[in-house]
């Protein structure tokens, strides 16, 4: 068993649990925007504050950790091709988003509601654009 194909099913692995995180984040947002009384704000709170700093951030450290170190054994046959610069653009995008996000959970916490539910409602559509159009790049490797 190669340590390569190790990484890789570990790095797979995280990418799983970091995008269950990003997706589920932003329906929180959503359902967290129309909250009304106290009680359901302070709930969402904890349940954003605890998503994104236990499972969210671990994820994505651990996704670019090993991503990184897959990069690096490979370095030498990736970097001529354009399909990995587009998906490494794609990967800073991702975690730009997933930084907003953090900026978004410390406003709910202030108790600043920044955006209406139809701006989480779409901003919650991203992360699948993303995924769909990362995943397409890595297995098809189109250009």
């Amino acid at each position: 068993m190669s340590v390569y194909l190790v990484l890789k099913a570990l790095h797979l692995i995280s990418v799983v649990t970091w995008f269950a995180g990003i997706f589920y984040l932003p329906r929180l947002f959503v359902y967290h925007s129309t909250a009304e009384d106290q009680v359901s704000k302070d709930r969402f709170v904890v349940m954003e504050t605890k998503l994104y700093r236990l499972i969210m951030n671990p994820s994505m450290i651990i996704t670019l950790v090993l991503g990184i170190w897959m990069l690096a054994l490979n370095w030498a046959g990736y970097s001529s091709q354009v399909w990995i610069w587009v998906k490494i653009v794609l990967i800073v995008a991702l975690v730009g988003y997933h930084h907003y996000c953090l900026g978004i959970v410390k406003a709910f916490t202030r108790g600043e509601v920044r955006h209406s539910e139809k701006f989480f409602r779409i901003f919650n559509e991203i992360p699948v654009l993303i995924l769909v159009s990362v995943i397409f790049l890595a297995v098809l490797k189109p250009f």
